[in-house]
């Protein structure tokens, strides 16, 4: 009985292997360790990734298979998360506080990902405590495969750029000044692949055409980028084409990637890609060079000046940004056959964003929720079905007016409803929202109140597919999105001292039904700690 148990088991295994043999294995071992980083000129404690600072970027193909055994020696716990990566039915791998113990220093954790049904411009970043100031971040590029058709020609290269604002002051006194209820100072600069003004540069042949795959890293403001003397056009952001629209500059708000295409049909010279702070007093800005080969000197031109605080600018330029129907995706099927426009929702939520004073120090909430993260992860939690962690509820799905408070917010979903979900912001300020493990379809935006009788001026054809949005000072955004991944998901303000201080929470996607077919087992190697140390993952 025995020996046949066994060799059903081998059988079984046999079978796993056979049909996922056309899924390739890509394999990554990092080393996460503390070094001397001067981005901005002044030393500084930055996050290396084998000793490279961005990290180094992962290149894969769609439905490729990630092993990322990522070693902790730092003096601290850490995690990376993927920024867009969907995690199908597996949001064990997502990387956050909520679905993952941290690695402990010392240790490691390997992470097993699959880029399933999905193509674009990413990124990851390191999710714990306030390290995503320090670096440790890097690009993620998921390539179409081979038989599926892009809508452009092969470019000729292909670069990542990461943007985003950065402070001179090390990570630990950010944190610091935030653990104290006070508000961040303004950044001091905004680099680009990690580097200040004029320390990135990129060599290019005239009259050919190169893909630039641009994400905003940083902790908080909106960028605006442009070239100086070329156009870009728009063909993809964060894993969907894109209407091939073509800018003079182009705003990536926080969180945000986009692909665009860039010609280089001016005369030899070098050129500056300007990137600048949007909607600040002051304007941040800094540079790289677009250097043609052959060059000698700058170009005799204009540095083109950029848009600073202008909302309608950006909002009228965000409504441009439509899918491509016509073009296929991770699957060699147009877009567009997914009609999402005829679909009926099942249940709206409304997300409205704030700031308050709470116990005297500075919080921020979601419909009046400052999140406080609990003792244990809540995907651990929920599997192991510990009471006490967090419950169902704790947050509503509209804003209540009620003062804001504390709770480890977590919102009940059915798995396979369809959502509408506004966003709401009261505030001042341009706010930037992700959902993790899904792309959404963004139907609106507009100034003033959100209002049933908003949804007649949605976008119900061809809305942009995408996983991080803004949302404009006293306005709304509103969102389709299809609840078809089971597992515990974080929806954040990617402002990072916003999310510390409590601006997040996490949908809990619940199918009743635990099948292999609706989400992955909690994996072997997984770390346990909190009210789940001791406990075993699952027999070999």
């Amino acid at each position: 009985m025995a020996l046949r148990l066994s060799f059903l088991c081998l059988l079984s295994l046999a079978f796993f292997v056979s049909v996922n043999a056309e899924d390739p294995y890509r394999f990554f071992d990092w080393n996460v360790t503390f070094g001397d980083i001067y981005p901005l000129g002044v030393r500084q404690q930055g996050i290396l990734i084998n000793g490279q600072f961005p990290g180094p970027d992962i290149y894969s193909v769609t439905n490729d298979n990630l092993i990322i055994n990522v070693h902790n020696s730092l003096t601290e716990p850490f995690l990376l998360s993927w920024n867009g990566i969907q995690q199908r039915r597996n949001s064990w791998q997502d990387g956050v506080y909520g679905t993952n113990c941290p690695i402990p220093p010392g240790k490691n954790f390997t992470y097993t990902l699959q880029v399933k049904d999905q193509i674009g411009s990413f990124f990851y970043f390191p999710s714990l405590e306030f390290h995503k100031a320090a670096g440790g971040f890097g690009g993620i590029r998921v390539l179409s495969r081979p038989r599926i058709p892009v809508p452009f020609p092969d470019p000729a290269g292909d670069y990542t750029l990461l943007i985003g604002d950065w402070y001179k002051a090390n990570h630990t006194k950010l944190k610091a000044i935030l653990d104290r209820g006070k508000k961040l100072p303004f950044p001091d600069g905004i680099l680009i692949n990690g580097r200040g003004p004029n320390g990135t540069s990129f060599t290019v042949d005239q009259g050919k055409t190169y893909r630039l795959r641009i994400s905003n890293v940083g902790l908080q403001n909106s960028l605006n980028i442009r070239i100086q003397g070329h156009k870009m056009k728009l063909v993809e952001v964060e894993g969907t084409h894109t209407l091939q629209s073509t800018y003079s500059s182009l705003d990536v708000h926080v969180g945000q990637s986009v692909s665009v295409l860039v010609t280089t049909d001016q005369p030899i010279y070098n050129y500056y890609i300007i990137v600048s702070s949007r909607f600040t007093n002051p304007v941040l800005t800094t540079a790289a060079v677009l250097r043609y080969s052959g060059s000698s000197g700058p170009a005799p031109i204009p540095v083109p000046g950029g848009p600073t605080t202008q909302i309608d600018w950006s909002l009228t330029q965000a409504r441009t940004i439509r899918t491509n129907l016509t073009a296929s995706g991770p699957r060699p099927n147009p877009q567009g056959s997914y009609h999402y426009g005829m679909v009926n929702t099942t249940r709206t939520i409304r997300l409205a964003n704030s700031a308050a004073q709470i116990n005297g120090k500075q919080r921020y909430a979601v419909n009046s929720v400052s999140f406080v993260p609990a003792d244990t992860p809540l995907k651990v939690a929920d599997f192991y079905k510990l009471g006490g962690v967090f419950r169902l509820g704790s947050i509503p799905s509209a804003p209540t007016g009620s003062r804001e408070y504390l709770d480890t917010s977590v919102m009940a979903a059915d798995f396979r409803a369809f959502v509408e979900i506004v966003f709401e912001n009261k505030e001042n300020i341009i706010q930037s929202w992700h959902i993790d493990g899904y792309n959404f379809f963004v139907v609106g935006m507009d100034g003033g109140q959100w209002t049933p009788a908003s949804r007649n001026t949605y976008n119900l054809r061809d809305g942009i597919s995408r996983c991080t949005i803004q949302v404009y000072p006293k306005s709304w955004t509103a969102v389709y999105m299809a609840l078809d991944n089971v597992g515990m998901w974080n929806i954040r303000s990617e402002f990072w001292a916003r999310r510390y201080l409590g601006q997040q929470f996490y949908l809990r996607v619940y199918s009743p039904v635990e099948s292999l077919r609706d989400e992955y087992p909690i994996p072997r190697n997984a770390l346990l700690c909190g009210r789940a140390a001791g406990r075993r993952t699952r027999p070999l």
